[in-house]
Formats: C-alpha cells, sequence, structure tokens
C-alpha cells in the first residue's frame, strides 16, 4: 500500500449518535471502542415488533437530543420535554431483555422501562420502547461513516446549494483529500488508531431530511445518482463504512492529523 498524499489532512469534525436514528452530538473529542465510538448508538427506539425506528419512518427523531453519561442518557424533545433514562444494570437489578431487529439482525436489548417507553412513544405518536445495548450497538451494519469536506463540496456545486454535512451523518469527517478519494482509501492512521475502511456506504431517503427542522428538504439522491450509483451495491452512494481496526480506547480529537493509506490498486 501506498503511504501518506503530499496534502495536510485534518480530522475535522467528530460525531456521536447516542440514539440510533437521533440527533447529532458534535464533539471535539471522543474516545474510540470496540464498537466504535464510545456513547456512539447505544440506544434506539422499536415498534411494538420489535423493529427499529429511525428517521426514516419517523423524521422528528432529528428533534431528539441525546447526551450520554455512564450512567444513562439525558433526552429532550420538543413534543415530549426531557427525562433522564438511567442505563439497566445487569448486576444490580435483573433487567428485562428483549430481541430486537435492525434490518435482518436480531440481537438482544435491555429495555429502558415503561417510563422511557412512555417518553419515546410521544416523540413518534404511537408505541415505542426505548432499548439499551447490552454487549453490542445498534448500527445499520457498520460502527463508523467517515465522509470528506471534498465530497461535500463536489456534490453541493453539482446540485447549486449548500447542503450541511449533518445530512450524511457521519461519525469522522476529513479533510485535506480530493473529492470522491474515500473510494481510494484502505485505512486512516489518526495517532495510534486505525480506522479501516470497509465499503462505500449507500444513502437513502434521510439525507433529504432537514436535521434542523425535521422536515423534507433539498433532496441530494437524484443528484447523487447521476454519477455515484454503484451496480454491484445497487445504490448511490456518500462516504465510507469502516471500523476501528487497532486503537480501541483511545481518544481522536478535532484537529488531529491523519495519515492516508491507499489501496493497492489505486496507488500511483
Amino acid at each position: 500500500m501506498s503511504a501518506i498524499p503530499a496534502a495536510r489532512v485534518i480530522l475535522t469534525s467528530l460525531h456521536l449518535y447516542p440514539v440510533k436514528g437521533a440527533r447529532a452530538l458534535d464533539c471535539t473529542r471522543a474516545r474510540t471502542s470496540s464498537h466504535g465510538l464510545e456513547f456512539d448508538r447505544e440506544w434506539m427506539l422499536i415498534d411494538g415488533r420489535g423493529q427499529f425506528l429511525t428517521q426514516r419512518s419517523d423524521p422528528t427523531l432529528a428533534l431528539l437530543t441525546a447526551l450520554p453519561s455512564a450512567s444513562g442518557v439525558h433526552l429532550s424533545h420538543p413534543n415530549a420535554g426531557d427525562t433522564i433514562v438511567l442505563r439497566p444494570d445487569p448486576f444490580a437489578s435483573t433487567p428485562v431483555t428483549r430481541r430486537v431487529t435492525i434490518w435482518k439482525r436480531e440481537q438482544l436489548a435491555y429495555d429502558a422501562g415503561d417510563l422511557a417507553a412512555q417518553f419515546v412513544s410521544a416523540i413518534v405518536g404511537r408505541p415505542a420502547r426505548l432499548m439499551a445495548a447490552s454487549s453490542a450497538t445498534f448500527p445499520d451494519g457498520y460502527p463508523l461513516l467517515v465522509c470528506t469536506r471534498a465530497s461535500l463540496e463536489d456534490l453541493n456545486r453539482r446540485m447549486g446549494v449548500a447542503l450541511p454535512m449533518n445530512r450524511f451523518r457521519p461519525n469522522l469527517v476529513i479533510d485535506g483529500v480530493a473529492a470522491w478519494d474515500e473510494d481510494r482509501i484502505s485505512s486512516l492512521q489518526i495517532g495510534s488508531v486505525e480506522v479501516r475502511f470497509v465499503k462505500a456506504c449507500t444513502r437513502c431517503v434521510v439525507t433529504r431530511i432537514d436535521q434542523a427542522t425535521g422536515r423534507a428538504a433539498e433532496d441530494p439522491l437524484p443528484t447523487l445518482r447521476s454519477f455515484r450509483f454503484d451496480e454491484t451495491l445497487r445504490g448511490v452512494t456518500f462516504g465510507y463504512n469502516a471500523r476501528i481496526s487497532r486503537g480501541a480506547g483511545e481518544e481522536l480529537r478535532v484537529g488531529d492529523e491523519v495519515s492516508v493509506r491507499w489501496r493497492d490498486d489505486a496507488a500511483s
């Protein structure tokens, strides 16, 4: 693999989603874990069948703010007020577990209780429950999403608008590589942390939801479809799914310098 590109590459922003599908928590620093980033997607809403809920079905989740801590999470939403939910402690009690479904994947999770269920049901307007991760968190498929500033700028140029990066809900945003260079990257080295790229991220209708209002807005999918349709993945792509391959427990900080390793077939 070829090593660092000539340009200086920087980690320009970090984002957590303590509740899957809810508003991003913008951070100046974040600790890595075996699951990705600490506190990321450790909570999730489900319907009465145990199916996960996100902005795809409930755009109002864009207005749900979650502030996590080691003991639980503080939730607030304009339709429901605010509440503090304590993390179920399997050593101090016997928490209720339920089988939840994320796409075709099933896993066990802890039920956060009836008061939390009343709160999240008021948000989505129908019966729902809040679940806490047990041994695994709740990503769609991969623990991290990495996006590049240059790719967003190129998309905005093609659209003639100024979409914010939060439409694409990344965990890590880097600057200093060219537009769509994410297709050519094998891994990122940020201090002692290695982020391994896995596959391009296919995008859905959430990209057209204004994250400040929870309402439909400019839709990037038609423009992306015109030049970013992946025949193998059968979808339009923006950003790259990734995982922590080395350095779990270390800290990432906005402004960290990033070393890029290119795929062998992309080396020049």
